[in-house]
């Protein structure tokens, strides 16, 4: 390539939301396009993150994609199963025939045609793996990282998802890098209260899914209300479509317990939550690959209680004003979040300086800058071969 030539990045990704691994494509168009590079995003829907990544300035098409969602695994979904991948197929080949992009960006696991597709068209591609479950079953794990090795390097977001990725397909473990989650957040974050008086605000913040462990929360809510613990919480999110009976489950649950609950619903952003809330709880209780809401929760200047396990503890640990609970542990959260109640002064204490950490940590120039010469860099080997 010349050196006045300008780059095409082709990014891909499988959904238009604004959640962990949607943010994370947002900030790695932004890296692409103050590098210079026409940056042009694939969606398979018009969202959210296609308002926000055209405001930064990338191109956005939406086009047919095979995106791989349990449903489609069912008999009842094995029809749309072959119809979208087969018209994925033809649309993947036809958007880099026709952009001939340097490099394409493949954003999780659950997109497999797009390494396969670049690598018939001669183009360079760079997975980005979101996804780890090391509880998960190994086979069906191996199945869905092979695709991937028709790519050329992998990114992964944490030290547990490399690991998982080595257990289950060693030779894509050898060429994936670590690049930690950039975690953007406001410049002046509202400060915590100087002291609890009435309820201790908890928020939640996340997927409504039995996976996410809302429900936890809502337990030990309940056992502080038991305790004459005043607490109120609110659950910041929505559920997929087709897991409606989760949430009316969680508001029976809410309503038989006499938890005050403010189901608050899908809101992009989350600050103005963060600053009401006392305390974020981070309830997983299957494997993480890593944790923004956590890490965005010590940002905003508040103590969080996570689950001990997988991506979270990477996320959550060395910080004095976080916890790190057992995995599906509704005791626990609310014994965690008495200790924060009883220690309340010294956690005032200490939030800043676990801010300060966590922007050494996970700076999204930091990020950027990672992604720029992962990707930036492909591209001049391809030229340059």
């Amino acid at each position: 390539m010349s050196g006045d030539a300008r780059r095409i990045v082709l990014l891909v990704h499988p959904g238009a939301e604004m959640f962990g691994s949607d943010r994370m494509l947002l900030e790695s168009a932004i890296a692409l396009v103050e590098s210079g590079s026409r940056v042009v995003v694939a969606l398979p829907s018009r969202g959210l993150l296609d308002r926000e990544l055209r405001a930064a300035g990338a191109e956005v098409v939406v086009i047919p994609m095979l995106v791989l969602r349990k449903v489609l695994l069912t008999p009842r979904g094995l029809p749309r199963l072959f119809r979208d991948m087969f018209r994925g197929l033809g649309a993947a080949w036809r958007l880099i025939g026709s952009l001939r992009p340097d490099v394409v960006y493949v954003s999780t696991i659950i997109i497999p045609q797009w390494p396969l597709v670049a690598r018939l068209r001669g183009t360079r591609a760079v997975s980005h793996v979101h996804e780890a479950e090391a509880s998960g079953n190994r086979l069906v794990n191996r199945i869905l990282y092979s695709p991937h090795l028709a790519s050329q390097q992998t990114l992964v977001n944490s030290r547990f998802s490399l690991e998982t990725l080595r257990a289950a397909l060693p030779a894509l473990a050898r060429r994936s890098h670590v690049v930690y989650n950039g975690v953007a957040s406001p410049d002046e974050p509202a400060a915590p209260r100087r002291a609890i008086d009435g309820p201790l605000r908890v928020l939640y913040v996340g997927r409504l899914s039995p996976r996410k462990g809302p429900d936890l929360v809502i337990e030990a809510a309940a056992q502080l209300r038991a305790a004459d613990q005043p607490v109120r919480l609110t659950l910041l999110g929505a559920v997929f479509e087709g897991y409606e009976w989760f949430e009316r489950e969680l508001r029976d649950q809410a309503d038989s317990a006499g938890v005050e609950v403010d189901f608050a619903g899908f809101h992009p952003d989350i600050w103005p939550f963060l600053a009401d809330a006392d305390v974020l709880v981070v309830p997983s209780r299957v494997d993480e690959p890593f944790g923004n809401t956590a890490v965005e929760g010590v940002l905003a200047l508040r103590p969080v209680i996570a689950s001990d396990s997988s991506g979270l503890r990477e996320a959550a640990g060395g910080y004095e004003t976080t916890a790190l609970v057992p995995a599906g542990d509704a005791r626990a959260i609310a014994a965690a979040l008495t200790d924060f109640r009883e220690r309340w002064d010294r956690i005032v204490d200490a939030v800043d300086e676990s801010r300060a950490e966590a922007l050494r940590r996970h700076a999204p120039s930091e990020y950027r800058a990672s992604i720029r010469s992962h990707l930036l860099g492909a591209t001049d080997d391809a030229a340059s071969a």
